[in-house]
């Protein structure tokens, strides 16, 4: 028998789904690891663990990631109750670390090399995977019915290039740089209530405008270059405060599916 509370959970990314399933496992009492790029882009940053990056800690629902830079740091994090994160794009720590599970949490909507020699589970999570050939398993992440859904053979549903549904808007809610150049903030924080057409951030001094009321559920890091079009927030119309700083529906969902996964193929 397995003893699962030794199992180790390699992420790769450290984004909103990624800490929506590092946070679940965590509690589960996996040792979880996360692994980012070492500049990310995250536009909802209060519930993304990738803001250690930046910050060095970050918590979330009582769960704290802590960015490390050596690999023998990794067992005193976990002895200290915390989520150690590198900036590995590559993911090489797999090679040391050995880990029971990876879990390929960038949602690219492609593979961008992870394989199943990996680790003797590979999950990975939405399109751009195929369970049973590049990877173990995948879980569905687009909204709808089958959200979550673990697959041991075939694929996700093919992105839609369309934001899910919150509220009854779907692009609608997205805020979107109008032109190439460095943003910066206005007065507006994530959290803050804004009203259709409040200005909410700047590219340059061309302003960034709420495209409905709602709250700022997310907004990109200040002084991020950005290209016209590129999302660099969201407005949530539902206007509940704390919904910016907990775990959404979504991220919850997923992380069900992975962990399913993970004791379906450990718990026999």
């Amino acid at each position: 028998m397995t003893d699962l509370k030794e199992l180790v959970v390699l992420i790769r990314g450290a984004g909103e789904m990624a800490t929506g399933v590092a946070h679940r496992l965590a509690q589960a009492h996996f040792k979880v690891c996360l692994t980012d790029i070492a500049y990310p882009q995250a536009v909802r940053r209060e519930v993304s663990f990738c803001e250690a990056v930046y910050d060095i800690e970050k918590s979330v629902e009582g769960v704290t990631a802590v960015r490390i830079s050596d690999l023998a740091e990794i067992s005193g994090t976990w002895a200290s109750g915390r989520v150690p994160l590198l900036v590995d794009p590559q993911c090489r720590v797999r090679n040391v670390l050995q880990p029971d599970v990876l879990v390929d949490a960038i949602l690219a909507k492609r593979n961008l090399g992870t394989t199943q020699d990996w680790a003797p589970l590979v999950i990975g999570l939405g399109p751009g995977f195929r369970a049973g050939d590049d990877v173990h398993m995948v879980v569905e992440t687009n909204r709808g019915h089958d959200l979550g859904r673990l697959f041991l053979q075939g694929e996700a549903e093919p992105n839609t290039g369309v934001p899910g549904n919150v509220g009854g808007f779907a692009e609608e809610r997205v805020l979107r740089a109008p032109k190439e150049g460095v943003f910066r903030y206005d007065s507006r924080r994530i959290g803050d209530l804004v009203e259709f057409e409040d200005v909410v951030a700047f590219v340059g001094e061309a302003p960034v405008k709420a495209p409905i009321r709602g709250v700022l559920r997310g907004l990109i890091r200040e002084s991020i270059a950005v290209t016209r079009g590129m999302k660099v927030g969201d407005v949530d119309p539902r206007a509940k405060r704390e919904h910016c700083f907990t775990i959404s529906d979504k991220a919850r969902a997923i992380a069900g599916g992975v962990l399913e996964g993970i004791m379906l193929f450990y718990n026999r």
